[in-house]
């Protein structure tokens, strides 16, 4: 197992030095992601349409209005030009819900092509003027258009902060670690990531393992198997599981950095007899399980067995 950098006084368990942390999200990124037809352009009306799109809407859902939107009105000219009942219409037709939303995208492309002279505004405090266009909103057209943004804060990047680093459930804290994990100018691409790291590995019910999260190795949910979230109000049944036990295994490796297998087992379970039930073979079938998952590293057989953190 890789070190983990040493947390300082970062919110939550923010690493002071993030480049390892930036650097595993970035590559799985970019290895493999949902693709969408908005992540291949920079355009910032066809990413703005997209966002408004995608309020409380499933991604799935969106893409065919998305395109079906873009066949008929191309550009933010094309749209100021537009019969606001048809956008209405067009809307309703294509049940996205909360028809004031297409209202304010259209006189928000009236703005770009009155105000602005068909110029968009590259930042987040000038993408707030628009119609209709609250902070988040700007500052993902700003991100994805022009990597000029801040770092996003919805719904599944505090689930992610608060999973991984124990950053606390206040707006503030998730901002200020948001940000310190940001790497400067890569908003485009860092805030994709780290969106799709919570709508993919770490969602309400997470699947680290499969789909092969790159923070597994400082995660302190996977390492105690705690994946509670403001969003994920209890844990059930965590007290005496696997995952549970599982947690202590890692803490007892790293405080003392490798143990005989007797010596370990009365550190995971206090009822820990090594004929017991909840002894040698259960424990090394535990042991078994993270070796698997490329937490630990054993040496030796039977009681003689030592075990170790994988480096």
């Amino acid at each position: 197992m890789t070190d983990q950098p040493a947390a300082t006084d970062r919110p939550g368990g923010v690493p002071a030095d993030p480049s390892a942390v930036q650097d595993a999200l970035v590559e799985w990124y970019e290895a493999d992601h949902r693709s969408y037809p908005w992540r291949e352009t920079t355009d910032p009306y066809e990413i703005l349409v997209s966002e408004v799109m995608s309020q409380q809407t499933q991604l799935d859902r969106v893409v065919d209005a998305w395109e079906d939107f873009l066949d008929r009105w191309p550009t933010a000219a094309a749209l100021a030009e537009a019969d606001r009942s048809a956008v209405v219409g067009f809307w309703t037709d294509h049940s996205l819900g909360y028809n004031n939303r297409a209202k304010y995208l259209h006189e928000a492309a009236g703005q770009i092509v009155e105000d602005y002279g068909g110029e968009w505004p590259r930042d987040p405090d000038g993408l707030s003027d628009l119609m209709g266009v609250g902070p988040y909103t700007a500052n993902a057209v700003a991100s994805f258009a022009f990597n000029n943004g801040n770092a996003v804060v919805d719904t599944n990047v505090k689930r992610v902060l608060y999973r991984a680093f124990g950053v606390p459930d206040d707006d503030s804290a998730f901002e200020a670690a948001a940000s310190a994990l940001m790497p400067e100018g890569r908003s485009r691409v860092w805030n994709n990531a780290i969106m799709e790291l919570g709508g993919v590995a770490c969602e309400k019910t997470p699947d680290c393992d499969g789909a092969e999260c790159p923070w597994r190795e400082w995660c302190g949910a996977y390492e105690t198997g705690d994946f509670t979230a403001p969003d994920v109000p209890t844990q059930p049944e965590f007290e005496g599981s696997r995952r549970q036990m599982r947690g202590r295994v890692v803490s007892a490796l790293k405080e003392y950095d490798e143990l005989r297998l007797d010596e370990l087992g009365p550190r995971v379970r206090v009822d820990y007899v090594p004929d017991g039930e909840h002894g040698r073979a259960w424990l090394r079938g535990l042991l078994s399980d993270l070796e698997d998952d490329g937490l630990v590293e054993c040496d030796g057989a039977g009681d003689g067995l030592v075990a170790r953190l994988q480096r």
